[in-house]
């Protein structure tokens, strides 16, 4: 009996360690846990009462101050481990080390969640079989941590038949968003597509964007090389509604147009075509022009009263072959500061270009800036009758040379006419502000060259700054860079003895040759 007494401690610990592993094992089964943690620590009550005098003694040991001494630190780190654990878990942070942030979200998809006003409801309708399924749940978890009204959850469709039919879902794959009584779905992960989705169900109308037609542009539907309807799909994901327009049958704009592209007439427009446009851009209009050369003279004193010169001449540019193209298409990589360009880092190509630029006096409320510039080896050629390209210094322009030009038209002067006359009507509504954009190209955005580099994130940045949807900017595909090491034969036999052979043989010899000088000791 006096025996059993010593190890009443050891006892009743080790009943209080199988409560526990007990309780977390079978946590339905609470009864066993409960006895035995109660005879564990009736245990533990029995030995101290039982052995007052001895533990009085050892208090009173050196051994016992640094014991406790061992112990206090031990609760401490083990206090400070816990404290850690509990606001980390309270506040998530993430870190992506990854060169090419192929982890993180672009900052136009961080700005799209930042603005949601409403809860958005997510549902996943994925097998469990399906491989996408945990690339689907990896992404979304990153755009839940950046936005706490974003909630979402996975169905599997063989459990969940009446969802699936009450959802019409068709697909294995099919992820639904919700928000309020607006919908939209997708079939893949791409965060291009996921960040599209939620500005679908987030605006408050659509916004409609018109295509010139009528004085020979490429179509909006056509599928073949020199066609737009790969940048109408684009705009399409981004929630725009695309649509044709020929100015000739009316003399006003329709009233919900949000932006009207004019995507390389080989005829020039009309006057009263030119009247129309004009008097929609002095309202707050957004028009973006794609001028090839040798076209639509009447436009050069147009686009004068907007502060833009509309050169009629060609880009030569050598360095297009190093980048794979020819002569005759220019390559742009530098850009001046503009919200169009911010954060923008890819070359992009104009197939055959003219030059387009500010004027030298701007006319008044009207603001122009060059957007993008051709290379310093390129030249603007003027004599175009020629059979060859040849720079002249004394009738060509050196580079680089200005390709695209935005203006902003911050008043129109029947406007202002009409405010003086009507003061009131001067401080309750605000001047109309117009934007006009200008490429010298209307190629680089076909079916050809659309995702040529970063064609189609430059035409779609401009459309998006015309149409205010900042938030929209150019959302590009991360790639990872290649972590690999080119070695020939030799090299690799040499780092195979170094590493396999060599290093694991001296570290043997030496331990050798220490556990014999031991033994001669």
């Amino acid at each position: 009996m006096e025996k059993l007494k010593n190890y009443l401690n050891s006892i009743g610990l080790a009943l209080m360690l199988i409560s526990f592993i007990s309780f977390i094992i079978w946590p339905h089964k609470k009864t066993v846990p409960v006895v035995l943690g109660i005879l564990g620590i009736t245990s533990i009550a029995v030995y101290i009462i039982t052995h007052i005098p001895l533990l009085q003694q050892s208090l009173k040991r050196k051994s016992f101050f640094y014991s406790s001494n061992l112990l206090l630190m031990i609760i401490m780190v083990v206090a400070i481990l816990v404290l850690i654990n509990y606001v980390l878990a309270r506040h998530h942070y993430r870190i992506d080390f990854t060169e090419s942030k192929l982890h993180s979200l672009s900052d136009q998809s961080i700005s799209v969640l930042k603005g949601l006003k409403e809860d958005v409801n997510i549902k996943c309708f994925y097998r469990e079989g399906n491989f996408s399924r945990s690339e689907m749940e990896n992404v979304l978890k990153i755009y839940s941590y950046h936005s706490k009204k974003m909630k979402y959850e996975f169905i599997d469709p063989d459990k969940n038949p009446g969802l699936v039919k009450r959802y019409e879902v068709a697909e294995d794959g099919t992820t639904i968003f919700e928000s309020g009584d607006k919908e939209s779905r997708i079939t893949s992960s791409e965060e291009e597509d996921i960040t599209n989705a939620l500005i679908k169900i987030s605006r408050d109308r659509k916004k409609i964007i018109y295509f010139l037609e009528g004085h020979g542009e490429a179509g909006i539907d056509e599928t073949g090389d020199n066609g737009y309807s790969l940048a109408k799909n684009e705009l399409g994901k981004m929630a725009y509604d695309i649509q044709k327009l020929s100015l000739a049958l009316s003399d006003n704009f329709p009233e919900k147009i949000s932006l009207l592209v004019i995507p390389g007439p080989e005829k020039d427009l009309l006057p009263n075509e030119i009247d129309t446009l004009r008097n929609f851009i002095h309202q707050g209009g957004r028009v973006l022009f794609m001028l090839d050369p040798r076209t639509v003279p009447g436009l050069i004193p147009f686009l004068e009263e907007f502060g833009i010169a509309l050169e009629n001449d060609l880009i030569i540019d050598r360095v297009s072959r190093l980048l794979g193209g020819d002569y005759f298409m220019p390559a742009v990589t530098q850009y001046e500061y503009h919200d169009i360009t911010k954060n923008f880092r890819y070359a992009t190509f104009f197939p055959y270009a003219r030059s387009v630029d500010t004027t030298e006096k701007q006319p008044e409320g009207t603001t122009a800036k060059v957007l993008a510039r051709s290379s310093v080896d390129s030249w603007s050629e003027r004599q175009l009758d020629q059979m060859e390209a040849s720079f002249d210094k004394e009738k060509d322009k050196a580079g680089p040379i200005p390709l695209a030009v935005v203006s902003e038209i911050k008043f129109s002067p029947s406007q202002k006419e009409e405010d003086q006359k009507d003061p009131e009507k001067e401080e309750s509504s605000p001047e109309p502000e117009g934007r006009v954009v200008v490429f010298g190209d209307s190629d680089f955005i076909n079916n050809s060259y659309f995702h040529f580099s970063g064609n189609g994130n430059l035409f779609l940045n401009a459309v998006n700054w015309l149409t205010e949807e900042g938030d929209l900017i150019s959302i590009q595909p991360k790639t990872s860079s290649p972590r690999t090491i080119q070695l020939t034969p030799s090299q690799g036999r040499l780092v195979f003895f170094v590493s396999v052979i060599i290093l694991p043989l001296a570290v043997l010899i030496t331990g050798l040759s220490v556990w014999i000088r031991r033994r001669s000791l």
